[in-house]
């Protein structure tokens, strides 16, 4: 360790012993832990007459964000990430660096405004004139040409939805995006991604560290999914939630106006069903929300079906919001689909489960021949990705974004920001990547959707008659040893 800044080689966090018993901080790498004897700067913020009111406007080097702030008098002080933001001392000349932007993956909204912001902070905190726009993802680094970035050229992109540079997912080679980087003398490198792009943003910090390069290499995690872990939530969700509920509105009114109406409405959450829940209580008017996390039956007591029966009864319409790795395990069983078949992303491709969810609602009832249903579906997964950003999105983003500079004119590398319990941190790569943040079902804040929704919980359904098809067995069993 030098300069209190941990090497990237000891990732494990450091146990701080003495008076702070149990202080565990997860640092994240520094310039100087692989570059011997860099000089340092003054901040120019310390200048800049839009700080010049500000009382402490730089971070002291020790100050740390808990991962955790409920515990209770017998807890350890527990896990702790350094603080983002300013520092006294930078390790680069304003008028020397020459940074590039990145966006990677899937639409999101928000992503025009972290660029914004990243240029416009760059520029106007710290006199940096030299940005590039790296086009179509990591492959743009060695397939593209490059797009200078003003302020006068990002202005209002903020305004638009998608991202200014285009996008792209998977297919990078990363000893040809570092070679990149060095023959066109970036030093910091700015990449705005989820999973899979966080985790080639930390391969290029890897392979950039042990060529000894100067490049800062941050990360701004993106996910409308809100899977990423450790941070609050990511950027565009909020934007997400308020989206899916204008389309959960129109479900409500296409159901409420027809005898028998069921809306169903897809969302999007491959393996996390946020958008969902938070739409789902936002709305008010969902009768049934399905999260990959719970899952759910259609046949038989306790199933989807006979709810789906007694909501029609008893209220004459019902929404049900559906979220796209929902009933994962039923729509395979089902689907002639290759299950191997995966994406840019390596994800696996998944079958419309709205569409397959609103076709079996239809043919179980037109066999049951009892009740005349009128089903609506609607998608609204791609119009929800390409909105700009809504005014919480657009802040959180300019947070970030100015996060991501003050960290990277630090000297601070190979790490992602976010904000934990609403202090924005530096987090290492490999805290965000090949995790995923899930609803936890046995939280209240699922008990709260079913309380919203009155739905019953499937899974737990589910597992009650399953055991209870087993005692029977096993009481027959008994039964006949003892007779």
């Amino acid at each position: 360790m030098e300069n209190g800044h941990c090497d990237f080689n000891d990732y494990e966090p450091t146990l701080m012993t003495g008076d702070a018993a149990g202080y565990v901080l997860e640092s994240v790498p520094h310039l100087s832990d692989f570059i011997p004897n860099l000089p340092t700067y003054p901040n120019p913020l310390q200048d800049n007459p839009s700080y010049s009111f500000v009382k402490q406007y730089f971070v002291d080097e020790d100050d740390c964000v808990a991962e955790k702030v409920v515990v209770q008098k017998t807890s350890r002080r527990g896990v702790h990430f350094r603080r983002a933001g300013p520092r006294q001392k930078v390790y680069f000349k304003s008028d020397d660096v020459l940074a590039c932007i990145v966006t990677c993956g899937g639409l999101c909204p928000g992503s025009n405004t972290v660029i914004r912001e990243l240029v416009c902070g760059l520029h106007y905190m710290y006199g940096v004139k030299n940005v590039l726009g790296i086009e179509m993802g990591f492959k743009g680094f060695y397939a593209r040409n490059t797009v200078p970035l003003t302020p006068e050229v990002v202005n209002d992109i903020h305004k638009r939805g998608g991202t200014i540079l285009g996008t792209s997912k998977g297919g990078y080679d990363t000893s040809k995006i570092v070679d990149s980087i060095q023959d066109r003398g970036f030093n910091q490198v700015y990449i705005i991604g989820g999973d899979g792009t966080q985790k080639g943003a930390s391969l290029i910090f890897e392979e950039i560290r042990k060529r000894g390069l100067k490049v800062a290499v941050v990360g701004i995690p993106k996910t409308i999914d809100n899977d990423i872990p450790v941070i609050d939530k990511s950027f565009g969700f909020d934007t997400a939630v308020e989206e899916a509920q204008r389309a959960i509105d129109s479900a409500h009114v296409e159901a409420a106006s027809a005898e028998n109406g069921i809306g169903v409405v897809k969302l999007m959450g491959r393996y996390s069903g946020f958008i969902a829940l938070y739409a789902t209580l936002a709305s008010r008017d969902v009768d049934c929300c399905l999260i990959p996390e719970s899952p759910f039956h259609l046949e038989g007591p306790g199933g989807l079906f006979e709810y789906i029966k007694r909501r029609l009864w008893e209220n004459g319409h019902m929404v049900i919001v559906i979220a796209e790795g929902a009933g994962r395990e039923l729509l395979l069983s089902e689907s002639t689909q290759d299950k191997n078949q995966q994406d840019q992303s390596g994800n696996k491709l998944l079958p419309d489960v709205g569409h397959w969810l609103s076709q079996k609602i239809k043919e179980h009832f037109k066999k049951q021949r009892k009740l005349d249903i009128n089903l609506k579906y609607i998608d609204p997964t791609y119009m929800i990705r390409a909105i700009p950003s809504n005014a919480s999105d657009n802040v959180y983003c300019t947070l970030l974004a100015q996060s991501a500079i003050h960290s990277a004119m630090a000297g601070y590398t190979g790490f992602v920001v976010g904000s934990v319990n609403g202090r924005h941190s530096q987090i290492p790569f490999h805290r965000v990547i090949g995790k995923q943040n899930r609803v936890v079902v046995t939280d209240r804040m699922w008990a709260r959707v079913l309380a919203s929704t009155n739905q019953p919980s499937f899974f737990l359904d589910l597992r009650a008659q399953q055991t209870k098809l087993l005692d029977g067995e096993n009481g027959g069993e008994e039964n006949s040893h003892t007779g």
